[in-house]
């Protein structure tokens, strides 16, 4: 009788899980379709009109409009979307807690300050096209190395002391941009503009480079479902199950930087990416990073796309929203919703 249940539950959870994949397909394809669309407050490109271009059919306007501006836009939000949704995921189950996003260690603040810091200075050696993607991917980096250094006691990294040493670090890192953001005088717009996100400065050469690199990461990530998996039930449960812990969690960190620093080193911090998606999904689907983690990739995407339409029909007439502000928007009071209907589940009394 238990047999025969535990293969209807099987059942009810793979249906469960092909419907919430369709769901998110159709959500990701409309979204795109709706960036592409947009041309300003007052006019869009209908789906036939897109789809005519993106086949090579379009106009002049909407070849220019479509593919040259808005196309780019799109790849990056798909890129960016999925490498936070998936990082967050994968944080998350290293952490044993809901609450951990991408940027629990620092990174955004570390990235911040690289990109802060190519805006103010001349930097030698390296072309002023890509100084700030460069810096800012750099001093992303450098933070995990940092953070991980100083959370390694006697060869061995507490999930505690990483969050301790990450919240040290971004105070500092933040402190620092805060100091150079006062002191940055005309270029005030351009340090803040880059720190709340913006998908709209993407290029081919920038796609190209960050998304063979998310999307290997990402593959890699996956591959580790199940030890992350076994992580969640805690250190000495994980080595009982054949895990090496030390080096899981370290490759994890190593992945998500990478991804996390390709991200936002084109288009500054987007939060509540990487904290929300993976955060609704366990409770659709359940805890098994398996199945989470390759459907993060699509609801991400989805995400992304949905908010960077938001950004520019919200209030046309102050210009185009940084996606972080929409994001913030939208993800901060799902989020809160569903701490307070769950509390218990994270560790509230």
């Amino acid at each position: 009788m238990n047999y025969k249940a535990e293969i209807r539950d099987n059942v009810s959870k793979g249906k469960k899980i092909a419907i919430m994949i369709v769901i998110l397909i159709v959500a990701a394809i409309i979204c795109a379709f709706l960036d592409l669309s947009w041309v300003s407050a007052n006019k869009s490109y209908t789906f036939k009109e897109v789809w005519d271009t993106l086949i090579g059919g379009g106009t002049w306007g909407s070849n220019i409009i479509i593919i040259d501006m808005n196309l780019p836009r799109v790849a990056i939000g798909i890129v960016v979307g999925a490498g936070l949704a998936i990082s967050g995921a994968a944080m998350q189950a290293v952490f044993r807690n809901p609450l951990a996003s991408p940027y629990i260690l620092g990174l955004s603040s570390g990235a911040s300050l690289g990109a802060a810091i190519s805006m103010l200075f001349t930097i030698p050696f390296i072309p002023m096209m890509i100084v700030t993607p460069v810096l800012a991917f750099v001093t992303c980096f450098a933070t995990m190395i940092i953070v991980y250094s100083m959370a390694r006691v006697g060869g061995v990294v507490r999930t505690e002391t990483l969050i301790l040493s990450g919240v040290a670090i971004s105070s500092l890192l933040s402190a620092l941009v805060s100091f150079l953001t006062f002191i940055s005088g005309d270029k005030l717009e351009g340090i803040v503009f880059w720190s709340m996100g913006n998908l709209g400065g993407a290029d081919w050469n920038e796609i190209a480079f960050s998304a063979p690199v998310i999307l290997l990461c990402s593959i890699l990530l996956m591959m580790q479902a199940k030890s992350l998996n076994a992580l969640m039930l805690g250190d000495v449960h994980a080595m009982d199950l054949g895990v090496n812990v030390k080096n899981c969690r370290l490759s994890v960190l190593i992945l998500t930087t990478v991804i996390v620093a390709s991200a936002v080193s084109f288009t500054g911090v987007i939060g509540f990416i990487g904290l929300v998606i993976p955060h609704i999904l366990r409770i659709v689907l359940g805890p098994d990073n398996r199945t989470i983690m390759p459907i993060c990739l699509i609801a991400g995407s989805s995400f992304i796309l949905i908010c960077d339409y938001l950004s520019r029909i919200i209030a046309p007439q102050y210009g185009t929203l940084p996606i972080g502000v929409v994001t913030a928007l939208i993800g901060a009071p799902v989020f809160i919703y569903l701490l307070i209907r769950r509390k218990k589940e994270v560790g509230w009394n």
